[in-house]
């Protein structure tokens, strides 16, 4: 089943060409992010983090799995 990203979608509405850049990938395929159609890499959840000011998290772009990726954040859980 396909998660749908709407935090995602409402943060690219206004997300600046620059901030998506340093996401390191592209707008198209961070709606295909969004739409569920792919998985967000770890450097992609990392850097949506960084760029959203926290808004999107590694945990929620990867939630099957960030425990086994950032285990230091399973603390802060």
């Amino acid at each position: 089943m396909k998660t749908k990203h709407t935090q995602l979608l409402e943060w690219l509405k206004t997300a600046s060409d620059e901030a998506v850049e340093k996401t390191g990938t592209t707008r198209g395929y961070l709606k295909q992010i969004a739409y569920g159609n792919k998985q967000a890499s770890a450097g992609v959840a990392s850097s949506l983090e960084r760029e959203s000011c926290g808004l999107l998290t590694r945990q929620s772009l990867r939630p099957n799995d960030w425990a086994v990726i950032w285990p230091e954040l399973v603390s802060a859980a």
